[in-house]
């Protein structure tokens, strides 16, 4: 059976199809708005009556849970509002300082496989690190996006320490996708301790700052969206949507 790694990921749309809508909201958004807007966008996509889009945007301090979490990994159910959601995976956080990437396509028009997809979204952040320098990685048991961390003590079965830097969670309604990937830019990373993220226990939380690169958001955004166009195609400037 092929691994992530091996999967092409190209995820090119049929010939003239319209490039994909860039948006980018410049203040915090609730949740609760960028959902209902999910909803809206995603249906016109399957109507063919809008465009496909990614929506750039940062959250206030949330929760979400997958339809996989374990009530037992919320640690601290008060910290911060706790939302459902129709993703796959478990508890996630998201908060200022963290680059979220909703993503709506209709892949139809592209490829329809759920592990290609997927794979093609990790590989937009792995692109992304790697125009920075830092070595994102992928595991087979674990998804999203992992870098190795040397100068910390090692695993107590002597492996390397690993952190998570990208998380991903995705749903399809009528093969046009739902929600999408989060790279942690500069956000509180003590604030992950209010949930086991993804319900993983052994392995911690990391940020690009975490690592000693002083990027800004907008730094970030600029090698996303050239890594986003490698793998999905091109994309058109959105007018900038100030929601919140």
């Amino acid at each position: 059976m092929l691994t992530r790694t091996d999967i092409q990921t190209d995820m090119f749309a049929v010939a003239g199809s319209p490039p994909i809508r860039w948006r980018i909201s410049d203040i915090p958004v609730p949740y609760e708005e960028a959902s209902a807007e999910m909803e809206r966008e995603v249906a016109a996509i399957a109507a063919g009556e809008a465009s496909e889009l990614a929506w750039l945007l940062e959250h206030p301090p949330l929760y979400t849970a997958g339809t996989s979490a374990n009530a037992a990994d919320l640690i601290q159910p008060d910290r911060f509002p706790v939302y459902a959601t129709g993703r796959g995976g478990e508890y996630t956080y998201h908060g200022p300082g963290q680059r979220v990437v909703y993503v709506m396509l209709d892949l139809k028009r592209r490829k329809q496989d759920v592990r290609a997809y997927v794979a093609a979204l990790e590989d937009v952040i792995i692109r992304t690190l790697d125009k920075m320098n830092v070595r994102g990685e992928r595991r087979e048991d674990r998804v999203g996006v992992w870098v190795r961390r040397p100068e910390k003590l090692p695993l107590p079965d002597g492996t390397v320490s690993e952190d998570k830097i990208a998380a991903l969670g995705i749903r399809l309604r009528k093969w046009v996708s739902f929600h999408g990937l989060s790279i942690n830019v500069d956000p509180d990373l003590s604030h992950f301790t209010g949930i086991v993220p993804c319900g993983i226990t052994q392995y911690g939380v990391t940020s690009l700052v975490d690592l000693g690169l002083l990027v800004m958001m907008g730094d970030v955004d600029v090698l996303l969206r050239q890594s986003f166009e490698e793998v999905f195609g091109a994309t058109e400037n959105e007018a900038t949507r100030l929601t919140g």
